[in-house]
């Protein structure tokens, strides 16, 4: 028996699987809003429009039969068993026609997919699936749940450069955390996200008490969770100036951590010793291209587009520490400018560089007014320490190029 609500979800499903609008599957033979209907649970269907549907679809009338479809717990548990896009799409598409019945089983769903999609720098995706997942967490009530999902979402609006907001969120996932006293591994996530949180926005004090509680949180640790709470600490120290002290921590996590345990951090991590070895005030260009190499060698075993995006732009930021920028401009030019999938302050150095070759091939004051407008951007989207360093690379470009001093207008 074709009964109601299973046949509209599996006709809804059917219908997106083929790319086809409503118009284009009611055809002549039917209304769009009689499909609407059918597809809403608010119709049953009878048997002259299951023949139609299923000539348009090209489909036996035996696929809207419940064993026909794959149901939200078996997408579900075949992506948890293997983890790939395709696995990733069918989740998707469940998820998509589900009755949202069962609050916990979408809970799991949607916290895949939030992984799924931030794995890829689908962060607007990612987004719009986090933001279902606190509500739901809501719902649900769980504090461990909420915890997390309030975690993640502060993490993705971190990425997205939305800094004020990720503060508020994540200020109330740690608050969250200490009432209930959940699980140190949650506090330790959630700690990791709020002292970046606070390191972008320049709160640089808070950041670095939340760092120093998370350091003792993870001490004796050798897994994934450690190796991001030494990178995170080090990108602190890095935007406190302490080159030093940054590359001993980023040291550590290079030297404890296995790619076994995780080859997308692995690569990761080299993608940050890279950027900080060619931050320092005297480029250390062998150690970066050391590790470049190894991103290299790494990414065709765990590769992601968003991975060889960064890859391509640590390319250009070393060409440009090398001088050779024609090499820089044609390894930007490599780069989709439009569909970067990065988080927002690497997109920005993207185009910090853009703005640096314009004012040493001669376009100085195009540069510079380039340069202005992010750093507009970074103080008004309270990205303040990103503002500043946009500043500093100006003085110093326009010192590079003119041998001379540079002063700022006041």
């Amino acid at each position: 028996m074709l009964e109601q609500p299973y046949f509209g979800h599996r006709l809804k499903r059917l219908r997106w699987e083929r790319g086809l609008s409503q118009a284009a599957l009611a055809g002549n033979g039917m209304s769009t809003g009689y499909l609407s209907r059918l597809e809403s649970g608010a119709r049953k269907p009878t048997a002259r429009a299951v023949a139609y549907l299923t000539r348009q679809l090209g489909v036996s009338p035996a696929e809207f039969e419940e064993h026909g479809a794959v149901s939200l717990a078996q997408a579900l548990t075949i992506a948890t068993s293997v983890e790939s896009d395709e696995t990733g799409g069918a989740l998707e598409a469940a998820l998509a026609v589900d009755d949202r019945r069962n609050s916990l089983l979408r809970w799991q769903a949607l916290w895949l997919l939030a992984q799924w999609k931030r794995r890829h720098g689908e962060y607007a995706k990612e987004l719009e699936y986090l933001e279902e997942l606190v509500a739901l967490g809501e719902e649900v009530g769980l504090p461990e749940l909420r915890v997390r999902a309030l975690t993640r979402l502060a993490r993705c609006l971190r990425s997205s450069g939305e800094i004020t907001r990720a503060g508020e969120v994540a200020t109330a996932a740690h608050g969250l955390a200490k009432r209930y006293e959940v699980a140190a591994h949650d506090l330790a996530l959630v700690l990791l996200t709020l002292v970046s949180v606070e390191t972008e926005a320049g709160r640089l004090p808070d950041a670095r008490a939340h760092a120093d509680e998370l350091t003792v949180l993870v001490e004796g640790r050798s897994d994934t969770l450690w190796a991001e709470a030494m990178w995170t600490a080090a990108a602190l120290r890095v935007r406190q100036g302490d080159f030093d002290s940054a590359q001993a921590l980023l040291d550590q996590a290079l030297e404890g951590f296995r790619s076994s345990e995780n080859l997308i951090l692995w690569l990761r991590l080299r993608v940050a010793a890279a950027k900080l070895h060619l931050q320092k005030a005297a480029p250390e260009l062998d150690t970066a291209r050391r590790y470049i190499k190894a991103i290299e060698v790494g990414l065709p075993f765990a590769g992601t587009p968003a991975l060889e995006q960064e890859l391509v732009s640590l390319k250009a930021d070393l060409a440009f520490c090398e001088g050779r920028y024609a090499d820089a401009r044609a390894l930007l030019g490599q780069l989709d400018r439009a569909g970067l999938l990065m988080s927002y302050r690497d997109r920005v150095r993207v185009d910090i560089l853009d703005n640096r070759l314009r004012i040493v091939g001669g376009d100085e004051e195009e540069g510079v007014r380039g340069m202005q407008r992010l750093a507009k951007q970074a103080y008004e989207t309270s990205n303040i320490d990103l503002a500043a360093e946009i500043w500093r690379i100006v003085a110093e470009t326009l010192v590079e190029i003119r041998g001379r001093s540079f002063t700022l207008p006041a």
